[in-house]
């Protein structure tokens, strides 16, 4: 038996524990079964009531599920992935721990016929009671249904203070049903109660003491993560790491583990290794919305506008018909589109807004009713107008569009604040910038975040007035002019808002061919040649482009030098 170190029992002995109201008897459980299929409904039914179970209601959809739930607190919900509803059981699951249906002490059982990586995933991180499969057995569900019970049975009074944030309480209660020889079976579900209380207090380093204890009784993922996390909150980041490392390869800890190491490295500001790490768990794992959302956030932040647009896509995908849903997740879509073609090539950027002018026609169409959705769409309009070189059009659309609607979502400022930027009312887009410090929200990932890419918005757009698409247009004039070095400031400017773009990294690689050349290569140059090497090696080149690279590359070799 685990036993916590002496300061904390000290902390905790002689509490007056929470009044905890009496836990209802077997037969006045209130029991909700969600499936559409009547069939698994008389199965589930049928083996609640040999238990002595009477009160079992049955929702064939979502939104009567959720009606119920309104009216009836529930001790026990099976939910089915394949329910009939516009929502699956996924979507209904998280939306009802959203609205507060389900407590600590609320046994939740999955039911699906679908085995598939993707979903056994997805259903991980909603930590439910128990996963069955289709077809069920009378049996069997009895069998699963009884152990769930005990166990809720013996650690109602525990789960109960965890639910009211009560940790010292329930650690209190905790350390002594750890003595009961009665509950041997429950220890592991106890101690990691204590270890989410004592990281909950920020007792860190007893928690990684207790932990540590831990590990030397179970294998439990659970327990690993949890040393993992309190080693993270007091920097001790290289024993972290190595144990991490074996975490991402288990299935029951992959997640959690990504979730983690995300979080620090984001509070460390070491954004790229952040994002790393969320686009491999969102691939894995792709009905977290959430995780799609700081997947974009980061992705805006290390200026990968294909990464943003695959998250928007995502975000709006998984979030169809589930409390995320919303309108804004179209334009979000549309926004990133626009992003992402100011980057790419000519070519690809034609294909990409004949697709965004699709979506944008769908979008109008839906949702014409929304209010304010008419001044956002302008603003969208505009940024179409100036990528397709029709600035006076896009000028003035954006009439009078220099405002902070507080109202309106920070992605709609951050649309005016790019558009702006595009035809040209640069002083008006900082301006906005400098304001929407006061729209970040609370949530701690998003303000860091955001906070952090506003502030890079206001330096680039402050320094560098044109996008990517028209410095690059810019360099090439100066270079068919022989103005080689403006043409090398113009690349690096874009380089620096698209440092992903292969076509922006190849261009510059031609004009410091030329340089090396003519005059030889300062150490700045020769700084940006590595970039662009770097940024090359990487990148998804045709054979064409590959075959000028070489010429580059050689180019430059005959002619290395570094000029002082």
């Amino acid at each position: 038996m685990v036993i916590i170190k002496n300061c904390v029992r000290t902390r905790v002995d002689g509490l007056s524990v929470i009044k905890i109201p009496p836990q209802p008897p077997i037969n006045e459980l209130n029991v909700l079964v969600i499936d559409g299929q009547s069939l698994v409904q008389d199965t589930i039914k049928s083996a609640f009531m040999q238990l002595g179970i009477e009160y079992v209601r049955c929702a064939q959809n979502a939104f009567y599920a959720l009606r119920l739930c309104e009216h009836i607190s529930f001790d026990i919900i099976l939910v089915a992935f394949d329910v009939r509803s516009d929502k699956d059981g996924f979507n209904l699951l998280e939306e009802m721990r959203f609205k507060g249906f389900i407590a600590k002490t609320t046994s939740v059982i999955f039911l699906s016929a679908d085995t598939s990586a993707e979903l056994v995933n997805c259903v991980i991180e909603l930590q439910p009671d128990d996963f069955w499969v289709k077809p069920l057995d009378n049996s069997r569900v009895i069998q699963r249904i009884n152990h769930i019970l005990k166990i809720k049975n013996k650690l109602y009074r525990l789960n109960y203070c965890f639910d009211q944030e009560e940790y010292p309480s329930a650690i209190y209660l905790a350390q002594r049903q750890l003595e009961d020889e009665s509950l041997v079976q429950y220890r592991p579900q106890i101690n990691r109660m204590i270890g989410r209380c004592l990281f909950n207090l920020q007792e860190y380093a007893d928690a990684e003491t207790f932990y540590r204890q831990l590990l030397s009784q179970y294998d439990y993922g659970w327990v690993a993560v949890g040393l993992v996390r309190t080693l993270l909150k007091q920097g001790k980041t290289k024993q972290a790491q190595t144990l991490a490392d074996g975490l991402l390869e288990r299935d029951d800890t992959r997640f959690a583990t990504y979730d983690t190491l995300t979080e620090f490295y984001i509070e460390k500001e070491d954004y790229e290794k952040g994002y790393a790490l969320i686009k491999e768990a969102s691939k894995l794992a792709p009905r977290n919305i959430e995780r799609h959302r700081k997947a974009w956030d980061l992705a805006r932040l290390n200026h990968d506008p294909m990464g943003q647009y695959l998250a928007t896509q995502s975000m709006a995908k998984y979030a169809k018909n589930s409390i995320h849903d919303r309108p804004e997740l179209a334009l979000n879509v549309i926004r990133a589109g626009i992003d992402l073609a100011a980057t790419v090539s000519a070519t690809q950027s034609k294909n990409l807004l004949a697709e965004i002018e699709r979506k944008l026609a769908i979008v109008e169409q839906e949702y014409a009713s929304v209010s304010d959705f008419n001044s956002q769409l302008t603003v969208i309009r505009a940024r179409l107008l100036s990528l397709q070189d029709n600035k006076k059009q896009a000028e003035e659309l954006m009439q009078n569009q220099s405002q902070v609607n507080s109202w309106h979502s920070i992605e709609d400022n951050l649309d005016k604040v790019k558009a702006l930027h595009e035809v040209g009312q640069r002083e008006q887009a900082v301006s906005i910038l400098e304001r929407m410090k006061e729209q970040i929200g609370d949530n701690r990932f998003t303000s860091q975040v955001m906070a952090e890419y506003i502030d890079q918005e206001h330096h680039e757009r402050s320094e560098i007035h044109h996008s990517p698409k028209e410095l690059a247009e810019m360099a090439s004039v100066h270079y068919k002019n022989k103005r080689y070095a403006p043409a090398y400031k113009m690349l690096t400017q874009a380089l620096q808002l698209a440092p992903k773009n292969p076509n922006i990294g190849l261009s510059l690689l031609k004009v410091l061919a030329r340089l090396a050349q003519d005059e030889g290569l300062n150490e700045e140059q020769q700084s940006g040649l590595k970039h662009c090497k770097a940024l090359l090696k990487t990148a998804e080149l045709s054979a064409q482009q590959k075959l000028k690279q070489a010429q580059y590359v050689e180019a430059i070799n005959q002619h290395h030098s570094v000029r002082r």
